[in-house]
């Protein structure tokens, strides 16, 4: 049984350079697809990256993946209310307690890896200077966004094996 359709997601992660902008480019992607009447937007819990583009290897890899995340800038999400959004994702438990902290509704706020990756964090890639890493990342985000959205709208299906994918993808701690 599929959930009450949702509106509005917004994606947040540190400095919204890397990880919550491929989730939102992601996001936008399957709602274009599907034709669905869903806002999309990312933030950060910093302010460190204001105004700035999506880091090179979010880009890059969003390129390969045919989606384009340029026209994206870092944003925080203080900018934002809860009445802006039906779901706040965090991409990390850091993040996720951050936005609790920062008084977002609790009931709003879910972790992305709760779908599809046993409740783990979508590690920060920003380090990383391998494309292999950003794929990495891509793949989970992709996995939990497809899985997140098809809980509430009954035409998109899950495209991957949620428990073998996070078992071949959570054993490593680290990129």
């Amino acid at each position: 049984m599929k959930d009450s359709i949702i509106e509005g997601i917004l994606f947040v992660c540190l400095g919204n350079i890397c990880r919550s902008p491929l989730a939102e480019g992601i996001a936008r992607h399957i709602s274009q697809k599907y034709n669905l009447n869903l806002r999309v937007d990312s933030a950060g819990t910093s302010g460190w990256h204001i105004d700035e583009p999506p880091c090179a290897g979010s880009r890059n890899i969003a390129k390969i993946h045919g989606l384009n995340i340029d026209d994206l800038r870092g944003r925080r999400v203080s900018i934002y209310s809860d009445d802006n959004f039906d779901l706040i994702i965090a991409l990390d438990k850091q993040n996720y307690a951050d936005l609790l902290t920062l008084g977002f509704e609790k009931q709003k706020v879910k972790k992305l890896g709760d779908f599809g990756l046993k409740g783990a964090d979508i590690p920060d890639p920003y380090a990383y200077k391998d494309m292999e890493g950003f794929e990495r990342i891509y793949q989970m985000i992709y996995l939990c966004v497809s899985n997140l959205l098809s809980i509430h709208y009954p035409m998109i299906e899950s495209t991957q094996d949620s428990k073998n994918f996070a078992d071949s993808h959570i054993i490593k701690k680290r990129l």
